[in-house]
């Protein structure tokens, strides 16, 4: 799902970054006077708040869901955490001044198709929630605790009415708990960000070349030997899905093959189409092994295997995975190519294909709908089967002309470091997407923000998950015409504090592994270099240093986000410079950063030699040296209006392009903003 596309995020790099620039200047809507994410579908803002005091008195009506009885317990607690004000979950004596009105119930499973629409009524004293069922109620607790401010009366919430409904049934996060094992309150935590942003399916890969992860009591050996011991209980298993429907969540396990199955051939090597042994895979990528899909005894083991997994997730898909077969296993093999000339298959496409059809049978057969990659659409693929697509709007809507429903996680995939606003302006409905006719429109279900965890560890993964997959919950969420990329950020960063006060680690996490590196507290000139630098995106890391399941995940590359805010506002600066528009403040604080970093080597260089983990940032160190002190010059000269000489421009250029070359497996962020400084001051007139 992951491989052979760097040049199109290249190109797609270009686009979006004259885009965000475009964006950095850009006025301001008025829809972020509330920071609420995703924005509801229709907002009509009142006179006056309603204040958060210990007069606070809840009752339920209506039909007694028990998800909303324990959702009114954690939204209580939410409050606590965010006032310190305690609130009292029995209601009080008196008319209640906060209603919630279940209007009935849900499904027994919770269904795609079922209504998560909510209305939330607020003024100065009192709030009507009211829902059809228990999912709306949830989502539209969600939007109240995102409403809570400080003000000088105290803590309250301003009077509003919200009615509000998702744009697509279909809002997931994919975590890849495969390759690096996710313990269970890693899962549980990122189930409660879910729902603070109002996703609804947890996607859970559960089995990689690197590791099966679910425990079989059928066949014991894929977890005995399969796992190096990290494997999910079935008790534990269907205690997430309890805790996930107790929030409005969908399970969808994923148990991938024919390919990226070594680990399951380490126990029952009949299943493999090569000569073996196998041992559990310790390396990425695309691995040759393949089940053989020649052998009854393949689909015998399916069958029963398929049984047990789907009579313990109740939801009704069923993703089978599909992608990346390389096909050298099959092509090795004597009896497998013999078999398909004798059944006329012309590549392994057609063997896939076969493969498919006979796994999709099964998965019908235990009252499932199967769900598969891309790989798995063909043009005989049952009309029922939905596909994931990962290669792009072309191939969604490929499978949408064909009649399939699809979900879009090509542009949500947030392991690759991209930024949020990147992610944000990637639409199901846009490009290929757009060119559909209503009906292929319906066929089109949502979307999936994708977590494959080659490069993270439960310690960091909530980094990588959050805040920017918040951004994709409101794409999927909101009205289509909701884009407005400043409004996003600034939104974004408040929603970022909420997600963390409710358990998520995102934001502590980089001082936490600052500290283990430093051996103590950390010196303020490495936090100055951390808030300017950023993993490097796609699947550059790979190429930068080897990498196994054993690799430390602890150098200052897994320690900083993805998204560098710093380096981001001083781009925004930058653009206002380039383009007349900013305050004096503004230049000021443009010259203070600059000032900071260029200074920040003389202080950090003494302090880097403790150990090899802040040894590797000397040239990193220097590097944003140099960049400030070019940024300084640059900007002297545009206050001067001084127009910089063609040869010194060129000389900047070509250092400034050196140092945004990664090193230690970092990207320094701050030249290209310094570039265009450069460019300006040489082009002035």
């Amino acid at each position: 799902m992951k491989t052979g596309r760097s040049l199109r995020f290249a190109l797609f790099f270009l686009v979006s970054w004259a885009v965000l620039t475009a964006a950095a200047v850009a006025p301001a809507q008025d829809d972020d006077a509330l920071p609420l994410m995703p924005l509801p579908a229709h907002v009509v803002t009142g006179q006056g708040q309603f204040l958060l005091d210990g007069g606070l008195n809840v009752a339920l009506q209506g039909y007694k869901d028990e998800r909303v009885v324990a959702a009114e317990e954690r939204f209580l607690d939410s409050l606590f955490r965010q006032t310190g004000i305690p609130f009292a979950v029995q209601p009080k004596p008196g008319k209640p001044n906060f209603v919630i009105e279940t209007g009935g119930p849900g499904g027994r499973v919770q269904q795609l198709e079922e209504n998560e629409s909510y209305r939330l009524v607020v003024t100065s004293g009192s709030v009507l929630l009211s829902a059809p069922n228990a999912l709306g109620v949830l989502h539209g607790l969600q939007t109240f605790l995102q409403l809570v401010r400080t003000t000088p009366q105290g803590f309250g919430v301003p009077a509003v009415t919200i009615d509000d409904h998702p744009r697509f049934p279909w809002r997931g996060l994919m975590i890849d708990a495969g390759r690096h094992f996710m313990p269970l309150p890693v899962i549980e935590r990122n189930l409660d960000g879910m729902e603070a942003v109002k996703l609804n399916v947890f996607h859970w890969h559960l089995s990689d070349d690197q590791g099966f992860r679910a425990e079989s009591k059928l066949f014991p050996l894929l977890q005995g030997k399969g796992s190096d011991g990290q494997y999910y209980t079935q008790k534990q298993m269907r205690e997430v899905i309890g805790y996930a429907r107790a929030r409005g969540i969908r399970v969808v396990p994923e148990f991938d093959m024919p390919c990226h199955t070594t680990s399951w051939f380490v126990g029952y090597p009949q299943l493999a189409s090569g000569k073996g042994p196998y041992q559990v895979a310790d390396r990425w990528g695309i691995l040759d092994a393949a089940m053989n899909p020649t052998r009854e005894a393949t689909y015998q083991f399916l069958d029963r295997l398929i049984g047990e997994m789907t009579a313990l997730f109740p939801d009704a898909y069923f993703h089978i995975g599909g992608d990346e077969c390389d096909g050298k296993e099959w092509n090795a093999n004597p009896q497998i190519q013999a078999f398909m000339r004798a059944h006329r298959m012309k590549d392994n496409a057609a063997l896939q294909s076969y493969f498919t059809a006979r796994v999709q049978k099964i998965v019908a057969r235990h009252h499932k709908i199967m769900e598969g990659w891309d790989e798995v659409l063909q043009p005989d693929t049952p009309r029922d089967v939905v596909i994931q697509s990962w290669r792009g709007p072309k191939a969604l809507a490929v499978a949408a002309r064909q009649g399939n429903r699809v979900l879009l996680s090509n542009g949500y995939y947030i392991d690759l470091n991209q930024p949020a606003a990147e992610h944000y302006l990637v639409d199901p409905l846009s490009g290929d997407g757009a060119t559909l006719t209503p009906q292929q429109k319906a066929r089109v279900l949502g979307g999936e923000a994708t977590m494959w965890s080659e490069y993270v560890s439960p310690e960091n993964v909530d980094s990588r998950i959050w805040p920017r997959t918040a951004a994709i919950a409101e794409r999927l969420w909101s009205p289509q015409d909701v884009r407005d990329v400043n409004s996003m950020y600034r939104r974004l960063a408040v929603v970022s504090v909420k997600l963390e006060t409710d358990g998520l680690q995102h934001r502590a996490f980089t001082h936490r592994m600052l500290e283990r590196m430093c051996n103590g507290p950390v010196p303020r000139p490495l936090e100055v270099l951390a808030s300017v630098v950023q993993p490097p995106r796609g699947y550059l890391r790979a190429r930068l240093r080897e990498y196994h399941t054993y690799t430390p995940l602890n150098r200052l590359v897994d320690a900083v986000p993805p998204e560098s805010q710093t380096a981001r506002a001083f781009s925004s600066l930058v653009a206002q410079i380039g383009a007349g528009k900013a305050s004096e403040q503004q230049w000021q604080k443009a010259q203070h950063w600059l000032a900071l970093w260029r200074d920040n080597d003389a202080r950090l260089q003494p302090l880097l030699d403790r150990s090899d983990l802040t040894a590797e940032l000397v040239p990193v160190s220097q590097g944003l040296s140099r960049t400030a002190a070019t940024g300084l010059n640059a900007l002297q000269a545009l206050r001067e209006h001084r127009i910089l000489d063609a040869q010194t421009v060129q000389k900047c250029l070509q250092q400034l392009q050196a140092d945004e070359k990664p090193q230690a497996a970092l990207l320094d962020k701050i030249p290209p903003a310094v570039e265009v400084l450069v460019k300006a001051a040489g082009a002035q007139h």
